[in-house]
């Protein structure tokens, strides 16, 4: 039985592997630079901006990766990440507070971008 690859025969596969690695990239320097001075925002809009986030990285990893094992690795390596963030924004920012709702809001986009699979 042959092994099937854990990523998709996409045309250009490395540049679109760089580009979402770019794209992840961009999420660590968002989460940890200092925020920039906004009006005040309604109430949880940064909880969707978690959810929009990682709907994003994950969901353009379903297009560049296939099978369960690929796909967990995907999931599990991204909620890793948004904890890891959480924990360097506590430890690391004056600007920034850790969230246990952060990472439920990440939770909530990684599912429904993996459940594009």
């Amino acid at each position: 039985m042959a092994a099937v690859s854990p990523h998709k025969p996409v045309a250009g596969f490395t540049a679109w592997l760089c580009l979402w690695g770019v794209a992840v990239l961009v999420v660590w320097i968002g989460c940890l630079i200092p925020p920039p001075p906004l009006p005040p925002l309604p109430s949880g809009v940064d909880k969707w901006q978690h959810a929009l986030a990682y709907f994003l990285l994950a969901g353009s990893g379903v297009q560049l990766w296939q099978g369960r094992r690929a796909l967990l690795t995907l999931g599990i390596g991204l909620l890793l990440m948004g904890i890891a963030i959480e924990l360097a924004q506590a430890a690391m920012s004056a600007q920034r507070q850790a969230d246990a709702a952060d990472v439920l809001a990440n939770v909530a986009g990684l599912l429904a971008g993996l459940a594009l699979a």
